[in-house]
């Protein structure tokens, strides 16, 4: 049943979804106003605190992600692709239960289910909400322009993607559908 019902919203997703991404406007805009990307620390699923300013001077893709969805053999596609532009990228994985209850396990369920699965050694954090009251302070900086200069689109699902640029600014925002290792360069 859940796999049928995860094949319907797959199907819904991709057609009601206007758009499969957005992207910064080219105007001249402060997209850290006071406040940057940069200025931000996420547990790891393991526990370390990271300052995203670790990742300054490299693009970043911010992909949430659940264990059990339509869109997990991503995980795949997340892996190829930081292969194959680790020295301009690093993949950042947000591990949410937000979209159908499709990541009910604990931290340390996931990180096995990922490297068992599908090999990943691209940095995971730890389970947060990615959309509602309990929004992480990563996803509330994502998904306000206010705070990151132009884009107020939350996630609409798991595997929604975001690109930051070298200096920090939002670049991208791409649906559940899209394909990393075809579409984000």
């Amino acid at each position: 049943m859940k796999k049928y019902f995860s094949a319907l919203i797959y199907f819904v997703l991709k057609i009601i979804s206007p758009k499969k991404y957005l992207v910064r406007p080219n105007i001249n805009i402060d997209s850290n106003p006071g406040f940057s990307i940069y200025d931000i620390t996420m547990k790891s699923i393991d526990g370390e605190n990271i300052q995203l300013s670790r990742y300054l001077g490299k693009k970043i893709l911010i992909v949430n992600t659940a264990s059990k969805c339509g869109f997990t053999n991503q995980y795949n596609e997340l892996e190829a692709f930081q292969i194959k532009n680790q020295d301009s990228f690093v993949v950042l994985g947000f591990p949410a239960n937000n979209f159908g209850g499709q990541e009910s396990g604990s931290n340390e369920d996931i990180i096995t289910f990922c490297k068992l699965n599908f090999g990943v050694t691209f940095q995971l954090f730890e389970k947060s909400d990615v959309i509602g009251p309990n929004q992480n302070l990563l996803y509330k900086w994502l998904s306000d322009k206010d705070k990151n200069g132009w884009n107020d689109v939350p996630p609409s699902w798991n595997f929604c993607k975001y690109v930051i640029n070298e200096k920090g600014e939002l670049l991208n925002f791409y649906s559940s559908s899209v394909n990393p290792l075809i579409s984000i360069s």
